[in-house]
């Protein structure tokens, strides 16, 4: 391992985090290291996946707050996949983070053990509490439709000199004013909401492209998708899918020459079946017109482990930003945004961002010059 650490923070301990904190445990082990298989890079420009080390955490349910970080992350609603239980005892304690709207109302109509329950504790002073834990990053998996509460965490990470990874459908890294905010302080920024290792959008976005690349006009397609965890719960408030649908469209429909109209394009979360667990059903149907304008129509079904999905590439991404927190690049971290998330900056094709990423970890990236 890299003799200095990566020192980062988590808001909401949830299934994401779950399956984070076992995957970075697992690839410590010699069996791993000899054959990392499921990620895209074991030694990521000198830093292995053993280097990061969780110094704080946040959370609003009454089952992890306050409680130690390695009882929290398998705690109700959490629900993900145990791939790895030998974790150590962190000697981190989950901190009430703020509410303000990451939390829905609907969540009380529903069986606790599948729900958030709110604690009745006040919130800490993030900003503070980053300063005390010496993070260096801090990683935002808030629920979908929280808003305010994300924007929330950039500011205290803005006021604690911490970067500042969005893995969530808020529009932060991608809002040309924040970024400049992160630029103004010398930090980096990567987002907004997470594109999964091998998921619904990046599998959707490669067979765009293919229909493009190979002179087929698509018009029409949809994309479906159903789970049982909370992420999927927290979304049949549909009041909270904005952000998330305009997301989700937008990283498909960048890899078209021509965007579809509205009612030809349907993307996004479809319901909830609470037996599914933290297992993702994605549908996806594509409908287009090929040689001699011959009608072609194609039909995926994917299923996946929703959250180690993501962990595949949040490791990744926090890897990239200790990188440009080493050689001092401030603002959005346009190769590794493009190629983790659905709504970066700037949008490259996935093969594109690919290269960029490879040229970043050697140092080489020409589009990541701001330095602090």
């Amino acid at each position: 391992m890299s003799s200095k650490p990566i020192k980062i923070a988590i808001a909401g301990v949830g299934n994401c985090a779950s399956a984070l904190l076992q995957g970075i445990e697992l690839y410590k082990s010699e069996e791993m290291a000899k054959e990392p298989i499921g990620l895209m890079h074991y030694d990521l420009g000198g830093y292995k996946p053993g280097d990061i080390e969780v110094v704080a955490a946040f959370d609003i349910d009454a089952r992890k707050v306050g409680k130690p970080l390695r009882e929290a992350i398998f705690a109700r609603p959490n629900c993900t996949k145990i791939f790895y239980s030998d974790l150590p005892d962190y000697p981190v304690t989950v901190q009430m983070g703020p509410v303000m709207d990451g939390y829905s109302e609907h969540m009380k109509e529903y069986p606790e053990d599948k729900s958030f329950v709110l604690a009745d504790q006040e919130p800490v002073d993030v900003a503070k509490v980053l300063k005390e834990s010496g993070a260096e990053i801090l990683v935002n998996y808030l629920p979908v439709g929280s808003e305010n509460a994300a924007r929330a965490y950039a500011k205290a990470c803005l006021e604690a000199g911490v970067g500042f990874i969005n893995a969530m459908p808020v529009f932060i890294a991608s809002d040309p004013t924040w970024a400049r905010r992160f630029e103004e302080k010398g930090l980096p920024i990567i987002g907004d909401d997470v594109k999964s290792q091998v998921g619904a959008t990046i599998t959707h976005r490669v067979l765009t492209k293919l229909f493009e690349d190979r002179g087929v006009k698509i018009t029409k397609t949809y994309q479906l998708n159903f789970g049982g965890n909370t992420d999927f719960l927290n979304m049949l408030n549909r009041s909270r899918l904005k952000s998330k649908k305009k997301s989700k469209t937008q990283a498909v429909q960048s890899e078209m020459k021509e965007g579809l109209v509205d009612e030809n394009i349907h993307i996004g979360p479809s319901d909830y079946v609470p037996w599914l667990n933290d297992n993702k059903i994605c549908f996806i149907r594509m409908e287009g017109l090929g040689f001699g304008r011959v009608p072609i129509e194609l039909e995926l079904r994917l299923s996946v482990e929703d959250s180690p999905n993501s962990g595949g590439v949040i490791i990744d991404a926090i890897r990239c930003m200790k990188l440009a927190l080493d050689r001092g690049v401030k603002g959005p971290l346009y190769a590794i945004s493009a190629y983790t998330m659905k709504s970066p900056p700037i949008q490259y094709t996935d093969s594109e961002a690919r290269k960029m990423v490879e040229e970043f970890i050697r140092g080489e990236s020409r589009s990541e010059a701001k330095t602090a």
